[in-house]
């Protein structure tokens, strides 16, 4: 496979999610990692959405990273042809908490403070994931939480998480290293 764009991540903390089980697709969607790498550099990165009401636009939408040139790869290269292509780029502040056990990450941008949990981690695993889904092979090691969490502004949020996410992966779970490529 000749690879045109990619991307690599340390301390994953991924997180796809619905605030009612009865939504038809996620409404939540905080994918970080403490590190992720870029042709263009590196810096803590990911992607959110946040659409509390289903009917509704998302009130919090885009990549995030704490460089905005490493935000602005994402979507022009490794997203290209996913409704992810012309999202934003939001400037973030993150922190990260890697346990044992649990996983957790802070995000802040717009007015927004995301908190994700993620608890009762499986053993990891290896992971091979051809395009399908989303257009860029996947490759890493995963462990799936069985317990997650949400915050958005200090409020806790109830929410489901699918026992499949958005790239064919577990909806919540932590990805120690990986990579996406196409």
């Amino acid at each position: 496979m000749s690879v045109n764009a990619w991307m690599s991540w340390e301390g994953g903390v991924d997180l796809v999610a619905a605030t009612s089980p009865d939504l038809a697709s996620a409404n939540v969607i905080i994918h970080v990692a403490r590190m992720v790498h870029t042709p263009v550099g590196s810096a803590p990165s990911g992607m959110i959405l946040w659409q509390p009401d289903a009917d509704a636009a998302p009130v919090a939408m885009g990549f995030v990273s704490t460089d905005a040139n490493v935000g602005a790869y994402f979507g022009a290269n490794v997203f290209a042809g996913t409704p992810f292509e012309s999202a934003p780029v939001h400037v973030a502040e993150m922190s990260f908490d890697i346990g044992e056990n649990a996983v957790a990450a802070r995000v802040v941008i717009d007015g927004f403070v995301f908190e994700t949990r993620l608890e009762n981690l499986a053993s990891p695993e290896v992971i091979a994931r051809e395009p399908g889904a989303l257009p860029f092979a996947q490759s890493g090691v995963e462990a799936i939480s069985s317990k997650a969490s949400l915050r958005v502004n200090g409020e806790e949020v109830e929410i489901f998480v699918p026992p499949v996410g958005l790239s064919g992966g577990p909806g919540a779970v932590f990805a120690p290293i990986g990579f996406y490529a196409r």
